[in-house]
């Protein structure tokens, strides 16, 4: 059986230098349920690798395959239903949060699920939000959540998340984390994170991909990451970012 994700040797050029690659040959397959964190230091393309698996951003090498079927003969409206893609810095539509929360699935062709919005909403810490408050009103953490609430209503086989909690207080953060592992368990839906905190990685993945050097350097279960890297970047990324996680608890 095929993967239900395949990216095969992507590549991206920097936009501003064409002679350099963000990164090159970056090959991963993502199964049904997996939880995979993406880690790296700022600037090494994470994102960008996201948004070229939810065909946001164009790749300048290589092939992406959902179930077998490439990216290439595919309708990007589909794809982006079976594969959803969260940023860090959401754009609400024009209205209200019910609207927001329709509208995204009326332009798919779905019927809006009102007990699985509100369900979902709940799970986010937002039971208590006013659905006729206009979007634009919410704050960063709310508009965070809103937008992962309405890819949720998607459905999708995968979910990409961008830094999806990056606003929210720990309490949040932490009702989300629950909610979307519960979510991945319960439907299988294989989820990519990019956190830039080391613990919210090992809460919310069962396994890593090490971004650096324009390439993927690591694939490994969590556990085996965090005690036993396999290059000398990876221990010293994790070195400096737990490093600057105990200042900032001390």
């Amino acid at each position: 059986m095929a993967p239900l994700l395949n990216m095969n040797q992507i590549g991206k050029i920097k936009p501003d230098n064409p002679e350099e690659w963000i990164f090159r040959d970056v090959s991963a397959t993502i199964e049904r349920g997996e939880r995979i964190a993406l880690l790296g230091a700022s600037g090494t393309g994470k994102s960008t690798l996201l948004r070229i698996a939810a065909l946001l951003d164009a790749r300048d090498e290589g092939e992406i395959l959902f179930e077998g079927g490439s990216s290439a003969q595919a309708n990007p409206q589909q794809w982006r239903k079976k594969i959803g893609y969260v940023a860090q810095m959401p754009v609400m539509l024009p209205g209200t949060v019910e609207q927001n929360l329709r509208t995204a699935s009326e332009l798919h062709g779905m019927p809006f699920d009102e007990p699985l919005a509100r369900s979902c909403m709940s799970g986010a810490g937002l039971e208590a939000l006013d659905w006729k408050k206009p979007a634009s009103e919410l704050s960063g953490g709310e508009k965070q959540r809103v937008a992962l609430v309405r890819s949720m209503l998607l459905q999708p086989a995968v979910l990409l998340l961008d830094e999806t909690t990056s606003s929210l207080d720990p309490g949040s953060k932490e009702m989300v984390e629950l909610m979307l592992n519960e979510w991945a368990l319960s439907r299988g839906t294989a989820m990519i994170w990019i956190t830039h905190d080391l613990g919210q990685s090992r809460a919310v993945s069962d396994q890593i991909w090490f971004l650096g050097e324009g390439k993927l350097l690591e694939r490994s279960g969590t556990v085996a990451f965090f005690e036993r890297p396999l290059t000398e970047q990876a221990r010293r990324f994790i070195q400096k970012t737990y490093g600057k996680e105990g200042a900032a608890d001390e």
